[in-house]
């Protein structure tokens, strides 16, 4: 077994390199995609591909099974001032790999679609469905969500992202909200017109002081941020429109619609979510495998960042190689030795695992 993980960990990295010097930001993965399409088909898998999403279904898939679905993604942000390497070149620095993607989430993706392999030859009480999709930096709309209605019943999503292989066993959601209150227009040397800056400044004031009273012990409390405001046309005339963007980070002791209620029963003005999808979500410390995640020692934590769990309308792990700081930042890296630990712990966690 140990001389197998070992000649898939070598192909996980091999593909990882490919994939770093391939560049697949949000909307454009279509030769990332054919990469790892590419892959599966090269391992005499039949591999599926819709748009940039690419997934693959247990040889002997039983219908009587459970089904565990593998999940991570393969598009990345655009790289951002810093950088000191070629975010393309795929370095190598002895252990380290430095490359835009390689942590987030590269070393995820490669890691599960050899995980998937492993499992393949075997008799396993479960269905397994590979899945590496697009668009998950920019939660778009033809990423997972896209395909899931043809995946069938999922009993469980295993969503590979760098948690450093411990257990993020709840994630918090997001509301963006675009914000307008309404005045009327007037000459500022006069008591004439209706600010509605002064109107947005009372809405912010709510913002900024309310305490929603469901605390998460994993995800903490429900967090509103302003972080956008414009008013105004020039300086002698009140404003009659002031719009400004607030930031909600959900814990999942609610439902974003009910957030969203909740702010418009208290504000002045017209609130506007972008999106009521993009949940909080939450696995049982009960939940078996979870239970085997700590049995090997694993952690359990309440994840700060949005992924594709947000988007899955079933039990959630998330949990990858690499360390979530790394993510979005100049001379990004994954370790080697990292992807080979991970491979190996999501062999150990899934084999012999039963419901």
């Amino acid at each position: 077994m140990s001389e197998l993980i070992n000649q898939l960990s070598a192909e996980a990295v091999d593909l990882l390199i490919r994939l770093i010097k391939t560049p697949s930001f949000s909307r454009e993965e279509a030769d990332t995609a054919g990469l790892i399409q590419a892959f599966l088909i090269g391992h005499g898998i039949a591999a599926q591909r819709q748009q940039n999403n690419v997934w693959a279904t247990s040889t002997h898939f039983d219908a009587n099974k459970p089904t565990i679905l593998l999940n991570s993604h393969h598009d990345t942000v655009k790289p951002g001032v810093g950088w000191t390497h070629d975010p393309f070149g795929a370095v190598l620095q002895g252990d380290k790999l430095v490359g835009l993607g390689s942590n987030d989430a590269g070393a995820s993706a490669v890691s599960l679609l050899v995980v998937f392999l492993y499992f393949q030859g075997q008799e396993n009480a479960f269905n397994l469905i590979c899945a590496i999709t697009a668009e998950e930096e920019i939660s778009g709309s033809n990423g997972i969500r896209s395909i899931l209605p043809q995946l069938g019943k999922i009993a469980l999503g295993i969503v590979g992202e760098p948690t450093g292989m411990n257990l993020a066993i709840a994630e918090k959601g997001l509301l963006v909200l675009d914000a307008t209150a309404h005045g009327k227009t007037g000459h500022a040397a006069r008591e004439e017109g209706e600010n509605a800056l002064y109107k947005a400044l009372d809405d912010i004031e709510w913002l900024r002081c309310y305490q929603f009273p469901r605390v998460s012990p994993l995800l903490g409390p429900v967090k509103m941020t302003v972080t956008q405001i414009a008013a105004g046309a020039q300086h002698n005339v009140v404003p009659d429109r002031c719009q400004f963007v607030v930031d909600v980070r959900t814990n999942e002791l609610y439902q974003n619609q009910e957030i969203l209620d909740v702010i418009r029963a208290n504000v002045q003005a017209e609130i506007t979510p972008r999106s009521t999808h993009l949940n909080s979500c939450s696995i049982s410390e009960s939940h078996p495998l979870v239970r085997r995640g700590v049995a090997m020692g694993k952690q359990i934590y309440g994840s700060p960042t949005l992924s594709d769990q947000s988007m899955m309308p079933f039990e959630t792990l998330k949990m990858g190689p690499g360390e979530s700081a790394r993510s979005h930042t100049p001379d990004e890296y994954i370790m080697l030795s990292e992807i080979r630990a991970g491979i190996r712990d999501y062999i150990e966690l899934l084999a012999g695992f039963t419901f």
